[in-house]
């Protein structure tokens, strides 16, 4: 047994969705007794870095319902069924922003909300983006607003709760520390 390892006794499947699902999990802890986990799993994510020709970055504001407000975010969506995190980067950032880009370098992964979502998100990083002519059509249900903004201005945003999620802190702080914005 792995250090703090607890050992899954029971799953009980309560909520199958479209994006995540909901299990209860009985397990035995490292000393002995017993509790339940409540788990959501989660096909895994992706988020761009996108920084334009001017050095400007690409982000989206849109509304979050579990949140109640719009936020600002980095261009992100969920992994399809078998499709691989590069492939649903490019797809993202084209649908969401319009720009392309011919080099997505995988800056990191690392997961959301380890206490009770098993979500493994990747960040990359866009660079010489490239307007597309005839961009693909965005998910139906999803409506967005392209906003870009300066290393300065987006650190404004994250003073002021405009950009408040863990994937768009870390990419400004991300470009702050890089140095690829000077």
């Amino acid at each position: 047994m792995r250090k703090f390892e607890e050992k899954t006794i029971k799953t009980e499947h309560i909520f199958q969705g479209k994006v995540v699902q909901l299990q209860v999990d009985d397990v035995e802890l490292p000393n002995g007794q017993y509790s339940k986990r409540e788990i959501i799993k989660h096909p895994g994510a992706v988020a761009v870095i996108a920084v334009t020709p001017d050095k400007k970055i690409v982000f989206v504001e849109q509304y979050r319902k579990p949140l109640e407000k719009s936020l600002v975010e980095i261009p992100a969506g969920k992994l399809e069924r078998n499709e691989e995190p590069l492939t649903t980067a490019r797809r993202e950032l084209e649908e969401e922003t319009g720009y392309t880009t011919k080099e997505l370098t995988l800056v990191t992964s690392f997961y959301t909300s380890p206490g009770f979502a098993d979500e493994l998100i990747y960040i990359y990083l866009a660079k010489d983006l490239v307007r597309l002519e005839d961009p693909p059509k965005g998910d139906e249900d999803e409506f967005v607003e392209v906003i870009e903004l300066t290393l300065d201005e987006a650190k404004k945003y994250v003073k002021d709760e405009r950009i408040h999620d863990a994937k768009t802190n870390y990419a400004v702080l991300y470009l702050e520390s890089s140095g690829l914005l000077k």
